[in-house]
């Protein structure tokens, strides 16, 4: 749930990704951007992006133990039909054995719709619905903690939004007049390891949940370096972007 309209928010979401893309590269480990592209099948029309992920250093280290050099390579497809947008992240070494699938609906609502994904019955039942409050500060780990990307503490000088309260979430339902938006995330993790099956799912479970709130924290938090931009603006940022990680890649090849 964010202080936001739904259209405003799809740039905030492309700025703070490329943003995060630039801060994660480094040390021989980041992200390559191989694709970034609009695309349209069966009547889906969006921008289609083919990311790798290099994340040994990230990963659990029982799963270093079993995984073999090369192995912790991800690719990342996404598929944003925004307000839709898909995602699957897999590993040519687990082929289908291992895929993650991040499916978001972005509605103009205050996240009081159940099952807007409109699953089966039976598969609705299996889901466990994890609230994000952005601005709750026990949801984030102390080594994730950054008073700067604290919603909490932040003012925004060309909205005039922020800081959260502690009741920030009745304030904006009382105010009709406000902009709110809720990102609907449905996760769908399949790790099939024998003896790791389990605590690897449940790990990428926390780690999804640890992303998305810091990843909104910072979104908000970020708001006056995007709130201006236009969709074509952000295009031209993401070719930089992709043009920057490239070169710290060719670099860091070379030596």
């Amino acid at each position: 749930l964010l202080c936001c309209f739904v259209f405003q928010y799809q740039v905030g979401q492309l700025f703070s990704v490329a943003e995060a893309s630039k801060n994660e590269t480094g040390g021989g480990e980041g992200i390559e951007v191989l694709k970034n592209e609009p695309y349209e099948k069966d009547g889906e029309k969006g921008q289609y992006t083919h990311k790798i992920y290099h994340l040994k250093s990230k990963v659990p280290g029982f799963v270093k133990l079993f995984a073999p050099d090369g192995s912790l390579t991800f690719h990342e497809k996404a598929w944003n039909a925004y307000p839709y947008c898909r995602t699957m992240t897999l590993t040519n070494y687990m082929k289908d054995d291992f895929i993650i699938k991040i499916e978001t609906w972005h509605k103009p609502d205050l996240g009081t719709q159940e099952n807007v994904h409109k699953l089966d019955n039976s598969t609705w039942k299996s889901v466990e619905v994890v609230p994000i409050d952005i601005a709750d500060r026990d949801q984030v780990a102390p080594s994730d903690y950054k008073p700067d990307e604290d919603p909490a503490l932040f003012k925004s000088t060309k909205t005039g939004r922020g800081p959260l309260g502690p009741i920030w979430k009745t304030e904006l339902a009382s105010k009709t007049d406000c902009p709110r938006m809720c990102a609907y995330k449905l996760v769908t993790v399949k790790f099939r390891w024998w003896g790791l099956q389990t605590k690897v799912e449940n790990f990428i479970h926390k780690q999804e949940k640890r992303i998305f709130t810091n990843f909104h924290r910072q979104l908000f938090c970020w708001i006056d370096k995007w709130v201006e931009l236009s969709m074509d603006d952000i295009r031209r940022m993401e070719a930089e972007t992709q043009k920057e990680l490239e070169e710290v890649c060719i670099h860091e090849q070379l030596l």
